[in-house]
């Protein structure tokens, strides 16, 4: 938990909201058409602390707790979701990920670096053809003396293409281990991977790993432990931020509806005047209500340390990114054909918004998982 006031936390979100409206949304569809986040962006969320937004203060970050987090998210994957795939990777998939289970020795090594944006990372773990199953990841890793030797392939990997260091999760003979595998250690290649539906600006590469050496001491835990404590750590908390994150795509969905409903005429009326235009406006509104809903209460478990907080978030990051997608499919048909015209934002959250259904584990995934809970919760003998 954070001692960190209420009126400093929420100071933080609402300069986010500044910020994003000002240096992000204006330039969402640049970004995708220019495939990429300018580092003149990185290097200013860096300097206002936004990398580390929920890293203590000790390592540079402003050490936002899970509810304001989550707000902050919200805010900054409003404007665009490939910015606010900085958050999801850099900061929470690795860096939350390194508060909980790195060494004092790692925490104190990387995470002031990953705050002042001096180096920016990502998380390893999908491959050519390893996704939802990643207990069967292939890339290997050998103890030689003190280094262990890496050899495999990651695909799909958001920042790859920029990132400093990676969080890489290995297959060896005690099971699945994580190390922090450097850039510059001789035989990593990265190469970007092009004609993305959606995500073009998040540096979204394939990571090829050729006998790369690895110190003993960039090993998370101890061998054998990268599933159980480094995987489903990292998943859960990019779940926790996916969610929020389509929040912010389902209420930026909502602004364009309405701001575009109320201002195009049809038959002499403005739009919004027509009842199945309202209908839909009424269901996305309910909708996103419901969905943040969910995600405050996620939020409030996380930050208490309650262990319901890992179902709360999961049922969050299925409805949100459910939602979402039927959010921006309505937005696109309240524009009609403006709606499939990149001159408008709709088109793209439409994209953005059928991958938060994919990543951080496919909604059909979070199904299986939540029934589970829900046959074991609810039945009655």
């Amino acid at each position: 938990m954070t001692d960190i006031s209420p009126q400093y936390q929420e100071k933080i979100v609402a300069e986010a909201g500044a910020f994003a409206a000002e240096e992000i949304r204006p330039f969402a569809a640049q970004f995708e058409e220019n495939a990429a986040i300018p580092r003149q962006l990185i290097d200013k969320m860096a300097k206002k602390g936004y990398l580390a937004a929920c890293f203590p203060k000790e390592y540079g970050g402003l050490g936002l707790d899970p509810v304001y987090y989550g707000l902050f998210t919200e805010e900054i994957g409003k404007a665009c979701a490939s910015t606010r795939a900085i958050l999801t990777v850099h900061t929470s998939l690795v860096g939350e990920t390194l508060l909980r289970w790195g060494s004092d020795e790692q925490k104190k090594k990387w995470l002031p670096l990953m705050s002042s944006g001096e180096k920016i990372a990502c998380f390893g773990l999908t491959e050519p053809d390893v996704g939802t199953d990643a207990k069967s990841v292939q890339t290997s890793c050998k103890k030689e003396g003190g280094k262990y030797i890496i050899n495999g392939t990651k695909k799909w990997i958001t920042l790859g293409d920029i990132a400093d260091i990676f969080l890489i999760i290995t297959r060896g003979e005690k099971g699945n281990s994580a190390f922090i595998v450097e850039r510059e250690m001789a035989g990593v290649k990265t190469t970007p991977i092009k004609g993305l539906l959606a995500g073009r600006a998040a540096h979204i590469a394939l990571i090829e790993l050729k006998d790369v050496e690895v110190p003993a001491e960039n090993l998370l835990t101890k061998e054998g432990s990268g599933f159980t404590y480094i995987v489903n750590t990292a998943l859960d908390l990019g779940r926790y931020s996916i969610a929020w994150g389509g929040i912010g795509l389902a209420q930026e969905a909502i602004d364009a509806m309405v701001s575009y409903s109320r201002k195009r005429k049809q038959f002499g009326k403005k739009i919004y005047t027509f009842q199945l235009i309202q209908a839909m406006i009424g269901d996305a509104v309910t909708k996103t209500h419901a969905g943040r809903a969910l995600c405050l209460r996620a939020g409030e478990l996380r930050k208490k340390g309650d262990p319901a907080a890992i179902m709360e978030t999961t049922i969050a990051k299925y409805f949100t990114s459910k939602i979402a997608m039927e959010i921006a499919t309505d937005a696109v048909q309240v524009h009609g054909g403006n709606g499939c015209c990149s001159e408008y934002p709709v088109e793209r959250l439409f994209r953005e918004a059928k991958i938060l259904e994919i990543i951080e584990g496919t909604s059909q995934v979070q199904q299986e998982i939540i029934a589970s809970y829900g046959l074991r919760q609810y039945y009655k003998v």
